[in-house]
């Protein structure tokens, strides 16, 4: 079955605002949410389609990938927290978007329970970025990177607790664990009735007597971890791929932010990229132009021969077929494109110039375009279409 389209599921266009997107999303959230459709499938299938539809439709990189590549984008790997809407976990949707549904949503229909489960573990951690610098081949094959990160990992000696030990952690008295308390506000519908964070033990739903030393309570130590990195053909300058829970650890056992990729091309001595294709300027020489030559081009992966047919004219350009880059989650590829350019010699010799003086008046040296042969901007139309 084939996935709907993000736009389509929230109701918006694509030209909609962030504030759009999100005042949409309450509204089929608020629609279809499990407290007020019970042991309605449809309904929480929905629910969670709105909610995979608005995690990538919030964030602006995302965005610009899914209307660049679509649902490919964000397939297997791809750091989709998610993973393409199968299996979601209605705790993932909640801590994901706590600040859509307010903290209390639940009981904002006058549900007894909560569909999250109450209490959150600790402090999530921060996103870290990390520069990677690719070459050419390495873009359009693919590659393996390991790289050593510093940052916040688990506390070994409290294994991410942040207590001294199992007897200094306590249930919290204020909120019996749950991490959650509920208050009664007036508005101008009557008294409505919300759950919010306790205040006590920041939701945690335990306070600690003893810290632990190593980590004076934060759960969490600074040090250093090797990540590795698979990074998918197709990739290009300026892209960002994303990891998930491979950012810092969070405090006291909070889940690990994501580790986010910026993608930087190293320049090729020879090649320049342009899109998917590949360019090259070949220099020959007016002899090779007039009689034709075999000659060999540097590619991406290596090096090609190809023949230059005798009376080649300069700003001849010619197409190795799928010796460009791959298209990111896609079989389409790029080509290389060749431009030929006669290289005019700038210093003769007396009898090289008394040579050229010789044959420059001859008939076959003067310029005689046929119609056949393409101008400039007809050129530039073949190439790009």
């Amino acid at each position: 079955m084939s996935k709907r389209d993000y736009y389509e599921i929230l109701g918006v266009g694509k030209s909609a605002t962030a504030d759009e997107i999100k005042k949409a999303y309450r509204k089929v959230a608020m629609q279809y949410h499990p407290d007020r459709n019970p042991g309605d499938k449809e309904a929480e299938e929905k629910f969670k389609e709105a909610a995979e539809a608005y995690e990538i439709l919030s964030d602006a990189d995302k965005r610009a990938k899914y209307d660049r590549y679509g649902h490919q984008a964000f397939g297997p790997g791809s750091g989709n927290p998610f993973g393409g809407g199968a299996g979601m976990d209605m705790n993932d949707i909640f801590s994901h978007f706590g600040d859509i549904f307010g903290g209390g949503f639940s009981d904002f229909f006058g549900g007894g329970s909560s569909s999250r489960g109450g209490r959150s573990q600790g402090e999530r951690g921060s996103n870290l970025r990390v520069k990677i610098k690719m070459n050419y081949e390495e873009m359009a094959k693919g590659a393996t990177k390991n790289i050593k990160i510093k940052k916040y990992v688990v506390c070994n000696t409290c294994q991410g607790s942040g207590a001294k030990d199992k007897n200094s952690i306590h249930t919290c008295k204020t909120c019996g664990g749950t991490g959650q308390v509920r208050k009664v506000q007036s508005t101008f519908l009557g008294q409505m009735q919300t759950v919010v964070e306790c205040p006590t033990c920041n939701g945690e739903g335990s306070t600690i007597s003893a810290k632990c030393a190593a980590c004076k309570g934060d759960g969490r130590v600074y040090g250093e971890e090797t990540v590795t990195i698979n990074i998918p053909a197709g990739v290009y300058e300026g892209m960002q791929l994303s990891m998930s829970g491979k950012g810092n650890v969070g405090l006291r056992g909070g889940a690990p932010g994501d580790l986010i990729i910026a993608i930087e091309e190293e320049a090729h001595k020879e090649l320049h990229r342009d899109g998917l294709n590949v360019g090259y300027d070949l220099f020959i020489s007016f002899a090779d132009a007039v009689f034709g030559a075999n000659v060999e081009v540097p590619t991406i992966d290596g090096r090609a021969k190809i023949k230059i047919p005798a009376g080649t004219q300069s700003g001849k350009i010619f197409r190795l077929k799928g010796k460009g880059f791959p298209e990111i989650n896609s079989y389409q590829k790029g080509d290389q494109l060749i431009n030929i350019n006669v290289w005019t010699p700038q210093h003769l010799s007396p009898e090289e110039e008394a040579m050229m003086n010789k044959i420059k008046d001859s008939e076959n040296f003067k310029p005689q375009p046929q119609k056949s042969e393409k101008g400039f901007f007809d050129k530039l139309k073949e190439v790009f279409s």
